[in-house]
C-alpha cells in the first residue's frame, strides 16, 4: 500500500512540475539589435568619438608627418653627409618612439573609456529588462538561443523603454 502511495505522490509531482513549466512566460531580447539600435549604446559611442577626436586628429598628424619625414630621409639619403644622415635617422627613430608610445596609450585609454561606457549603458539595460519582466510577470528572460518565436520576442519593448 506505501509503495502506490508513493507512486501517486511521485505523479503528482510530476503533473504539477509539468503544469509549472506549462504556465511559464518566457521572454527573448536579442543582445545584438540592443547594441545595434539602443539609445544608450548609441549616445555611449557618440560621446567617445567626441573625447577622442581631438587625440585621434593628433595621432594622424604625427603619422603624416612621420612619413613625409621618412619619404624625404628616403629620398635625400644618398646625398647626405654621414653625420647627417645619422642626425636624420635618429630624428625619425625618436619620433616613430614618440608615435608609437602615443598610440599604445591612446588605445588603452580608448579602451578603458568603452568599457566604461558598455559597463554603464549594459547596466541600464538590465534595469529595464528587469522592469519589463517585473511588469509583465516574466519567470525567465533569455538573451541567447538558437532558435526564438517572434512571439516571445521582447527586444522591441526593451528598446522602446530604453529610448524613454
Amino acid at each position: 500500500m506505501s509503495k502506490c502511495l508513493a507512486l501517486l505522490i511521485a505523479g503528482l509531482g510530476f503533473v504539477s512540475v509539468a503544469q509549472a513549466q506549462e504556465s511559464a512566460k518566457i521572454g527573448f531580447i536579442s543582445t545584438e539589435r540592443i547594441f545595434r539600435e539602443a539609445a544608450p549604446y548609441k549616445a555611449a559611442q557618440a560621446k567617445l568619438e567626441q573625447e577622442f577626436s581631438k587625440r585621434q586628429k593628433e595621432l594622424q598628424d604625427m603619422a603624416t608627418r612621420l612619413k613625409s619625414m621618412a619619404d624625404k630621409y628616403d629620398k635625400d639619403a644618398p646625398v647626405l653627409a654621414d653625420s647627417e644622415r645619422v642626425k636624420r635617422q635618429r630624428e625619425l627613430a625618436d619620433l616613430d618612439k614618440d608615435f608609437q608610445r602615443t598610440q599604445r596609450e591612446f588605445k588603452e585609454d580608448l579602451n578603458q573609456r568603452r568599457n566604461e561606457e558598455t559597463a554603464a549603458a549594459i547596466d541600464r539595460t538590465n534595469k529595464v529588462i528587469k522592469q519589463i519582466a517585473e511588469a509583465e510577470k516574466y519567470d525567465i528572460i533569455l538573451q541567447e538561443a538558437a532558435y526564438v518565436s517572434p512571439r516571445i520576442d521582447i527586444t522591441d519593448k526593451v528598446l522602446k523603454a530604453l529610448g524613454k
